[in-house]
């Protein structure tokens, strides 16, 4: 059987950049020599990026295309990528050419060495800014203190994987997704490469703060039950203290009964903390349980307006 690679290729707006990413991903592709297949997925966008796509389908039945009925997010449109792929390994990289397609073909010598993960590690951060930079480091630090999950540090989404974890991954269908956080859960072989990431082509950042935010807490809370336990942590330190209010009463009240205490101090402290506490406790509660209830409704991850170039499998 021939060797094939998949290579998933998630779009949202990037009509600035499609054209220098298909010329370098065919340019790299046509070097290694492989038989190949591009899933462009079009999460929603409201500018060009759909019609430039179907025009590259059109011209190459090579390039296959995912049109989303809407926006449904990086991590789902790479699920439905990986979804399609019919290759014997697939190449998961962002459309905005920030990690470079010729790094594939370093990737494939590590998997034709046996490698069923091969992670682009970053070694240099181009064109990012510093704060950037900093809360990405910080989070995979806390990451792995926090999770059992061994997630490499300064990596992304852009990685190579087999067909057998991608048959696995295919079968994880939660819909609150951390990828990277997923093909480090399969486990197999994984080795680096490592790479200097470079500044967006064109177009402007699909992770905005808030965005990045709520990406970092779907990875954490997918992972993890330790801010629960955290919680319960704040619920013990409020009964100690409680409990030490009350001793001080109760000492006061027996060994000095005549003592003047006007205790609205005391007690205003105490119910403002203990409502704080109550307060981040319950947050995250619902957090948890925002996501039981994403689970539970069982909807499909992704609707689907239309496909292009798969009948050509």
């Amino acid at each position: 059987m021939k060797e094939m690679i998949s290579v998933v290729v998630p779009l949202y707006n990037e009509e600035a950049v499609i054209d220098e990413l298909i010329t370098r991903l065919k340019a790299t592709l046509e070097k290694i020599g492989i038989i190949y297949e591009i899933i462009l997925v079009n999460d929603g966008s409201k500018d060009r990026t759909l019609q430039l796509a179907k025009e590259y389908c059109r011209k190459d039945n090579q390039i296959r295309l995912v049109s989303f009925s809407r926006n449904f997010g990086h991590q789902i449109a790479v699920t439905a990528g990986l979804d399609k792929a019919k290759g014997n390994a697939v190449v998961l990289i962002d459309a905005d050419l920030q990690d470079p397609p010729e790094v594939i073909e370093e990737m494939v010598v590590k998997w034709r060495e046996g490698f069923e993960v091969v992670y682009g590690a970053r070694s240099k951060r181009e064109g990012e800014t510093f704060f950037k930079r900093v809360t990405a480091k910080l989070f995979y630090r806390l990451f792995r203190k926090l999770t059992p999950i061994d997630i490499p540090l300064d990596t992304g989404d852009f990685r190579l994987m087999d067909r057998r974890v991608v048959n696995e991954l295919n079968r994880m269908q939660e819909r609150n997704r951390f990828l990277r956080g997923m093909v480090s859960w399969v486990g197999f072989r994984q080795i680096k490469v490592e790479y200097v990431r470079q500044p967006r082509f064109g177009g402007d950042t699909k992770y905005p703060l808030r965005k990045m935010i709520n990406f970092a807490m779907d990875g954490l809370l997918s992972f993890s039950s330790v801010p629960l336990r955290i919680s319960s942590g704040f619920g013990l330190l409020c009964s100690f203290v409680s409990f030490g209010f009350i001793a001080y009463g109760l000492i006061v009240k027996i060994l000095f009964p005549n003592y003047a205490i006007s205790g609205w101090a005391s007690t205003f402290v105490a119910v403002l903390f203990i409502g704080g506490v109550q307060m981040v406790t319950v947050g995250i509660l619902g957090e948890y349980v925002g996501r039981i209830y994403d689970e539970v409704k069982g909807r499909q991850l992704y609707v689907v307006d239309e496909e292009l170039n798969f009948e050509s499998q």
